[in-house]
């Protein structure tokens, strides 16, 4: 995506960003004024991100992402992506589609979570019934709710492959399990930074900077704060930037 304005002014940066501590770079900066200003100007969905009083749904702060690139035609822009869900979806104008999107119509995710939905709902009427074999069903239906999610889980990160720029692949259960925690966290690999590289490598695009900023409502249990620049997350990407950035020469760790 071309920058609005000409960017003859700003020099290039000489290595790609330290994703878990960085000064963002000039180009990042003014790729995400682009990116704010789109968010607070388009018509196209609605989402609450609890900066409208009365505005209706939940408030769900976001964090978003751009990244600088350099094309195959040598030219100079930037791609701009949020974490997980917006607007209840994955596409949107200006911003990039995941690296698996799971929620086509028919989809095994759909269907499970309408079977989970079901379980749910089962539950919530024996609830209400109190009876003794109410009660016995509702812990063979918590259990069987248990492995249904565990499962669903299992077979999403199945679906997720990860590329770097040397065109290897590898899949987000492999990358996990040289981990630590061998079993990825929920919502790994739906962040705005894998997003980002994968498309950039999928398309031969030279990634030339990164970054990261919160858009919303600070979370109750969090610091981050709206409009402000955050590092990448290090529970979910760190595992998968690590592949994604092989062989890219970094910026020093600022830490």
């Amino acid at each position: 995506m071309p920058f609005e304005e000409s960017i003859e002014a700003y020099s290039l940066p000489e290595r790609f960003t330290y994703p878990f501590n960085y000064q963002p770079h000039p180009l990042c900066v003014l790729a995400a004024q682009d990116v704010q200003l789109h968010l607070n100007t388009q018509k196209e969905w609605e989402h609450n991100f609890g900066l409208v009083d009365g505005q209706a749904g939940a408030v769900i702060g976001k964090m978003f992402g751009v990244l600088l690139v350099k094309t195959e035609q040598n030219e100079i822009g930037y791609l701009a992506a949020f974490s997980g869900k917006l607007a209840g979806g994955y596409h949107h104008a200006k911003f990039l589609p995941p690296v698996f999107d799971a929620l086509t119509e028919n989809s095994f995710l759909n269907i499970g979570m309408q079977e989970l939905s079901r379980i749910n709902e089962e539950i919530k009427t024996l609830h209400e019934l109190e009876t003794t074999e109410g009660i016995e069903k509702i812990s063979s239906l918590q259990k069987l709710r248990k492995e249904n999610s565990t499962a669903l889980q299992a077979k999403l990160f199945d679906q997720f492959y990860f590329l770097n720029q040397a065109g290897e692949e590898k899949s987000l259960r492999a990358i996990f399990q040289a981990t630590l925690n061998p079993n990825p966290p929920s919502g790994s690999g739906e962040c705005a930074a894998p997003k980002l590289l994968q498309y950039s490598f999928q398309h031969n695009m030279k990634p030339l900077a990164m970054a990261e900023f919160w858009w919303g409502v600070s979370p109750k249990s969090d610091f981050r704060k709206h409009g402000s620049f955050y590092p990448a997350c290090r529970d979910k990407c760190e595992p998968i930037l690590a592949f994604m950035l092989a062989g890219i020469e970094m910026d020093e760790n600022q830490e």
